[in-house]
């Protein structure tokens, strides 16, 4: 399974006021992430022992009003899409030609709430496009490592891939902690500028962070460890090929 199962609804937050307007039969980015991650599966071309060749290049075409949601929230939306494919081959130890691009185009004949995706292969040449994604190897590199920010908690392991993330007992959260002593919305986790905070969200019984109780905005570090109620999550940053696993 991709690294973004259990954030996904992260993603649907954060676009969620774009796509969620107008007729109940619309397309949901929750949606497109699933089936890009399904159109790469169903591509995968095995070349050589430990080589499977997958497409880089995805054309998402929506009906009329679908795409002029899209057309709204623009490019955040097109590169969070990019992150599903890459972290999604990544965990497969799939092989990647090209950057990873992803378009938006309008198809007339279909219906609100309904939408294919086409892909292709395409090869690098020369210099990346500056919005593309970087081609994303099966082996090793020597390229710096980006880490990727990731809670575990009781044995699994969330990244945070959206700049907001919510834990609490309210199953509208990102993350549900089911622990008695935890608020329905506890604490937001809040990724800006490669800097990662804890921040509480008025919670009964307050939030910590390696023992001090989180006033306003707390800064998390590769180690730290928070607790909510009974519950301790600790914090980690991993190279973005490990990142979070169910």
């Amino acid at each position: 399974m991709g690294l973004l199962d259990k954030v996904e609804r992260g993603i649907e937050k954060a676009v969620r006021g774009v796509f969620s307007t107008g007729s109940k039969a619309q397309v949901e980015p929750v949606e497109i992430a699933s089936r890009l991650r399904r159109e790469v599966d169903h591509k995968a071309l095995t070349v050589a022992a430990g080589r499977t060749l997958v497409p880089n290049v995805f054309d998402v075409q929506l009906s009329d009003d679908d795409f002029g949601r899209a057309q709204e929230w623009g490019t955040p939306l097109a590169e969070e899409l990019c992150d599903v494919v890459i972290n999604h081959v990544r965990s497969q130890g799939y092989t990647l030609q090209g950057p990873v691009r992803i378009s938006f185009h309008r198809a007339a004949e279909l219906r609100a709430g309904d939408f294919e995706i086409a892909s292709s292969t395409e090869k690098s040449q020369g210099s990346a496009p500056a919005q593309s994604r970087p081609n994303v190897p099966a082996a090793p590199s020597r390229q710096p490592v980006r880490l990727q920010p990731v809670l575990d908690i009781d044995g699994q392991r969330y990244s945070l891939n959206a700049p907001s993330i919510v834990l609490g007992r309210s199953s509208e959260a990102d993350i549900l902690i089911e622990d008695t002593g935890v608020s329905r919305r506890h604490l937001e986790i809040r990724t800006e500028n490669g800097v990662t905070s804890a921040v509480d969200l008025g919670s009964t019984n307050g939030s910590y962070v390696n023992g001090q109780k989180v006033s306003g905005s707390t800064e998390l570090t590769d180690g730290s460890t928070i607790t909510m109620g009974r519950t301790k999550i600790i914090f980690r940053l991993l190279p973005a090929n490990q990142g979070g696993h169910a």
